[in-house]
């Protein structure tokens, strides 16, 4: 069974000193005969142990109604008089944020001597709360100003898991947000050192300081967990480092008392302006001599005898035997005025609502609420000193910057400069931890090399990661974060710091792959050339009179200059050359497909319309059938003019298909046009086939159809091939695909049509006879197929 247990608290010394002064202060004013004149000002002293529970049990006490115990509920709480008129303290701003709202409920003032979080700026919140410190933004621009001033921008912080540490952390990452400073870590460590976890959190903040290679580190946390994490990191024996402090453990005797603290490094940080109380010190030591007088033991036994076994009250064993030694080195520079003015701020606003005079005070009842305009409006003196509350609720005073400077192993705080909303720093006088004790550099990054950018990291400037340009790319600067393009016929390496103009790519006339062509293309126009020269010899007799006669060296001819157009296609392209390529070969295979042309329509009027076979057939007679070849061609040769008109091809740099060089190809200006010119052939070559595919032969009969239906077959064949290649390609290769398509359209007209002839004129001559060909226009039709 569990049950509310008193509190237990150590001595601290700090807290002492500070009860110290809130005694003297009011001890000052009680003696005073301007301030309060005739009027006795009482308190009650109370350790919160830096609890909640300790800090909350004498504030529940506090607004209980004058002179009872409890607490009375009542919907207006305007006459409503609790035990004590203000608050002074806490310290701590956790134990501020829990008794504040409390307080400014019943409208009693409560003046803190050290909370110093932002959130307590919020009057609708804590419109009773005040403080007499600097609140952590005033701090953290300080510590943002002093990062700048040195160029440090990689960095770490660390903060005390409670409300200072967290609050000012949250606060230092949002004022840094706009700025070029970079957060490399940041972290919690434990306020309660007594949790089996601390020591490994704490382990573990070092190695990951560790891992960041920082060299200056922010810390924002109380003496106690500051001193743990200063241990741990000399345990692990952490590199020196600049260690950027605050008041809240920069003047700690503890933790300047850690065996070994001059290996951390150099420590930097603000502590708040304070002038020191005349007389406060003398006052102390007087106090605690009198403690050691038998007279003073004995009062103080009868007292305690006569308080009631219900008051509150926390116990410190400690705290029964303290002597000014114990002190003394605390009391040096400890910062008492800021409870000093806290008591002053409610005297001069109680001294003022009561109406006092230099002769006295009016005996006069007031509401602790009363006392919140004077202390909102009036200014007040403090040892010829001025001060007054902002609309925060606040003094800022400013604050010093100091150094702790180690000689003959004793400590200085060595004020190196100050801070009141400008940043005023002798560095003169700081000598840091480096071999040359100047200050030492904090980057995020490392230098990058020619040809790479600074790659941003995170939300921040100046943390970047160093890339690579990528190709087609450059960076002539080291500290670019951009690559800049090429121009257009430029191109570049991955990482280049310049562009190099790109070489022209089209097939040369020198390559391996051009010679393999020729050498095709030869191959081919001597077989069409033997096949003229055979059917030369050839002319009159049967096989050479049915399958044409002088047409067929006319299409041969055609051949032979389709052939050599491939040529067209090698060497550096112009807008000339493209435009006779697609023109000669149109034109040579037209002359070629004519003739074939001629023919299919004497085969279809012999199987198909033997009636009408005599009168049409004078048509396709050697002497008729050149007109017809002429107006074949004539209708070429429109379609080729169209297509010079609508847009000819021509040539077209492609800077995108290769990496280094510029394709130099010939491109289709207008697509219509280019169909029209080779469509015509391609119709041409259609009606052949139609006129010819359903021919039928006897087995004794040569089929003079065949010949022209496999040739236009293997041209179909090669276009489909050449028409999707075409469309996908971009290299190179789209001359050869060209060229090789024109050769094998030329080689398979010659083997598919001629060869086979060639092959009876010169093997088998007796089959070349005129009874041996079935539509020799001097063959009889055999009659009505009907």
């Amino acid at each position: 069974m569990s049950f509310p247990a008193p509190s237990y608290c150590r001595l601290f010394v700090d807290g002492l000193i500070w009860a110290l002064g809130m005694k003297f202060a009011i001890d000052e004013i009680n003696n005073s005969t301007s301030l309060l004149p005739g009027v006795e000002l009482g308190y009650d002293i109370y350790d919160t142990c830096f609890e909640p529970l300790a800090a909350l049990q004498p504030s529940l006490l506090f607004v209980t109604q004058n002179g009872t115990t409890g607490i009375g509920i009542a919907c207006n709480y305007t006459d409503y008089q609790p035990r004590v008129t203000a608050v002074i303290g806490p310290h701590k701003s956790d134990l501020c944020l829990l008794t504040a709202k409390l307080f400014s409920f019943f409208l009693i003032p409560q003046v803190s001597y050290g909370a110093s979080s932002e959130k307590l700026s919020n009057k609708e919140l804590y419109p009773s709360f005040y403080r007499t410190v600097p609140s952590d933004k005033n701090l953290v621009e300080a510590v943002v100003l002093l990062l700048d001033e040195f160029g440090w921008n990689w960095i770490a912080t660390i903060g005390s898991d409670d409300e200072y540490g967290r609050g000012a952390q949250e606060l230092f990452l949002s004022t840094i947000g706009n700025s070029s400073i970079c957060i490399a870590y940041e972290g919690l460590i434990p306020s309660d050192l007594t949790d089996p976890r601390a020591e490994k959190q704490l382990e573990e903040t070092i190695q990951y300081i560790n891992k960041t290679n920082v060299n200056i580190i922010v810390l924002f946390a109380f003496r106690q967990p500051a001193q743990a994490l200063l241990k741990q990191s000399i345990k692990m024996r952490l590199s020196k480092k600049v260690w950027i402090g605050t008041e809240a453990w920069l003047l700690s005797d503890i933790a300047a008392s850690i065996p070994n603290i001059q290996n951390i490094g150099t420590v930097l940080g603000f502590i708040m302006k304070a002038s020191t109380v005349p007389g406060f010190q003398k006052y102390v030591a007087n106090l605690l001599s009198s403690v050691q007088q038998d007279e003073f033991c004995q009062k103080s036994r009868g007292f305690y005898r006569h308080v009631s076994s219900d008051t509150l009250g926390t116990q410190c064993q400690q705290c029964d035997h303290i002597s000014l030694n114990d002190i003394s080195s605390t009391l040096s520079h400890s910062q008492i005025q800021p409870v000093y003015i806290a008591v002053y701020s409610v005297a001069y606003a109680l001294h003022r609502a009561l109406g006092c005079t230099h002769q006295g005070c009016p005996r006069a009842s007031i509401r602790s609420w009363q006392l919140l305009h004077f202390m909102n409006t009036v200014p007040f003196t403090v040892n010829g000193q001025s001060f007054r509350f902002d609309e925060s609720h606040g003094t800022n005073s400013g604050y010093k910057l100091i150094f702790w400077h180690w000689e003959n192993g004793s400590l200085t705080h060595l004020p190196v400069g100050d801070y009141q909303e400008s940043l005023y720093l002798n560095k003169s006088l700081i000598q840091f931890h480096t071999t040359d004790q100047k200050e030492p550099t904090s980057e995020c990054f490392r230098e990058c090399e020619p040809g790479q950018i600074r790659q941003i990291k995170g939300f921040h400037l100046c943390c970047y990661d160093c890339t690579d340009c990528p190709e087609n790319t450059f960076c002539s600067s080291k500290d670019s974060s951009t690559c800049t393009p090429c121009l257009e016929h430029q191109w570049s390496p991955a990482r280049s710091t310049q562009c190099y103009d790109r070489s022209e790519r089209y097939l040369r006339w020198n390559e391996p792959l051009t010679a393999g062509l020729l050498i095709s293309m030869s191959i081919i126009i001597s077989l069409i050339c033997l096949t003229a020269v055979l059917f030369v010899k050839n002319l009159n007799t049967p096989l050479v009179q049915a399958a044409g006669g002088n047409l067929n060296l006319f299409a041969l001819f055609a051949l032979t200059l389709m052939c050599l157009s491939s040529c067209l296609f090698i060497g550096k392209p112009t807008n000339n050359l493209c435009m006779m390529q697609q023109i000669v070969c149109a034109l040579c295979l037209n002359a070629c497909f004519s003739t074939f042309f001629i023919k299919s329509l004497e085969i279809v009027l012999l199987t198909e319309f033997p009636r009408c076979a005599r009168t049409a057939l004078r048509w396709v007679t050697p002497s008729r059938s050149w007109l017809l070849v002429a107006l074949c061609l004539l209708t070429e040769c429109l379609f080729c003019f169209c297509y010079l008109h609508l847009g000819p091809d021509y040539v077209l740099p492609d800077y995108s298909s290769l990496p280094t060089e510029v394709l130099l190809m010939c491109s289709t200006a207008s697509w219509p046009a280019f169909a029209l010119m080779h469509g015509y052939n391609g119709c041409l070559a259609f009606v052949c086939f139609l006129c010819t595919f359903m021919v039928q032969s006897s087995g004794k009969k040569y089929n003079m159809a065949r010949g022209i239906t496999f040739t236009i077959l293997i041209y179909f064949i090669i276009w489909i091939f050449f028409i999707t290649v075409f469309a996908t390609l971009r290299t190179v290769l789209m001359s050869v695909i060209q060229i090789s398509t024109i050769l094998m359209v030329s080689l398979g007209i010659v083997g598919t049509y001629y060869i086979p002839k060639c092959y009876i004129l010169l093997l088998k001559p007796d089959l070349n006879r005129e009874d041996y060909f079935q539509y020799s226009t001097k063959e009889e039709p055999e009659g009505d197929p009907q």
